[in-house]
């Protein structure tokens, strides 16, 4: 195997942590129920354009992958509801 390969997978392998633990800190917010829809758009998008710029092209999986993560934990935990 060319040492270059190895180079290339462990960026892309980094890259692919450094997404994940993005969306982990996204769905903390999500469920923090004193910050403002705004700020977790906000930071949605941030993941969003960081995800296009380590995988350039990668948009279609983000939205199935990320988007809908995020979706579905605002539809199980609604603002606005006293827990």
């Amino acid at each position: 195997m060319d040492p270059s390969d190895d180079v290339a997978n462990t960026r892309a392998r980094r890259s692919m942590r450094k997404l994940a633990q993005g969306a982990d800190a996204i769905c903390r917010l999500i469920l923090d129920a004193e910050l403002p829809e705004v700020d977790i758009d906000i930071a949605i998008n941030n993941l969003r354009d960081e995800a296009e710029e380590r995988f350039a092209g990668s948009e279609e999986l983000f939205e199935r992958i990320y988007a809908s993560r995020f979706e579905r934990l605002r539809e199980q935990f609604p603002r606005g509801i006293p827990g």
